[in-house]
C-alpha cells in the first residue's frame, strides 16, 4: 500500500488567495491591525507558525486563547471569502482526473498532508467537490511544524488499515522546497509539482525525488508510482 498525501493550496486548488484574506481579516478584527498579514510568508507555513509570525512581527505575546480566538474568526470570514467570485481560482491542471483515477486503486490511499487548519481544508476542498477524495491527513491542528506532520498521518493511516507502513512508501506531494523538506525529514518520498510560486527550477534545486511541471499527466505520474520513472 501507498499513502499520498497531498498539499492543498497550489498544489490541488487555487483560492484565488480567499486564505490570506481571511486571515488578515481576522487578525484586524482581534488586534486592530489594518495590514497585519502583509509581511508574513504563508507558502508551505503551517497556518499556526503564520499566526505565530504575524504576533511577532507586531510585537504582540502569543497566548492559546488567542490562537483559538483567531482561528474561529478565520474559519468563519474563510467560509465568506471562499464564496466570492474570482477569475484566479480554479483546480490546479490534471488533479481531478487524477484523483478520479488513483481513488480507484486498491494500491493506494490519498491523504492530506498540509499547513492548514483541518476545518480550513475542508472549507477549501468542499468550495471545488475534493474533499471526498481524501481518507485521513495531518493538519496545522497536529503541529505547529510542518515536519512532525508525516508521522502524525501515518499512524493514522496505521490505525485506520491495523498495518505498519514504511516511510518510502509515503509520498509527500507539494509545491514548495519545504514540502520537500518535510518529506525528507520522514525519508518519505518528496514530489514538487511546480504550480505554486516556486519555479521548476528552484524547486529542481531542492532536490525531490521527483518533480513535476504540473499534475495533467496522470500517466506520468502512475509510472512513478510503479517505479517506471
Amino acid at each position: 500500500m501507498k499513502l499520498l498525501l497531498f498539499d492543498v493550496d497550489l498544489t490541488l486548488v487555487n483560492t484565488g488567495g480567499a486564505g490570506r484574506r481571511a486571515m488578515a481579516r481576522a487578525f484586524k478584527d482581534i488586534f486592530q491591525k489594518d495590514d497585519g498579514m502583509e509581511k508574513i510568508n504563508f507558502a508551505g507555513r503551517t497556518d499556526r507558525a503564520i499566526f505565530r509570525d504575524a504576533l511577532t512581527l507586531w510585537g504582540l505575546q502569543w497566548q492559546h486563547s488567542l490562537e483559538e480566538r483567531f482561528k474561529r474568526t478565520y474559519l468563519e470570514y474563510l467560509q465568506t471569502e471562499i464564496r466570492k467570485p474570482n477569475p484566479k481560482e480554479h483546480i490546479e491542471p490534471g488533479v481531478l482526473q487524477l484523483l478520479q483515477v488513483l481513488s480507484n486503486r486498491s494500491d493506494v490511499t490519498l491523504g492530506l498532508l498540509t499547513g492548514n487548519w483541518r476545518s480550513g481544508a475542508k472549507i477549501k476542498l468542499e468550495h471545488f467537490n475534493l474533499f471526498h477524495y481524501f481518507r485521513l491527513g495531518a493538519f496545522a491542528d497536529d503541529s505547529e511544524n510542518r515536519n512532525k506532520l508525516p508521522e502524525a498521518a501515518v499512524k493514522r493511516f496505521e490505525k485506520m488499515f491495523n498495518a505498519e507502513l514504511r516511510p518510502e512508501d509515503v509520498y509527500i506531494i507539494g509545491d514548495t522546497p519545504l514540502d520537500v523538506a518535510c518529506a525528507r525529514s520522514f525519508a518519505a518520498r518528496s514530489v514538487a509539482v511546480a504550480t505554486g510560486f516556486f519555479s521548476f527550477e528552484e524547486l529542481q534545486a531542492s532536490k525531490p525525488d521527483f518533480l513535476f511541471k504540473d499534475l495533467s499527466d496522470t500517466q506520468e505520474f502512475l509510472d512513478m508510482l510503479n517505479g517506471r520513472l
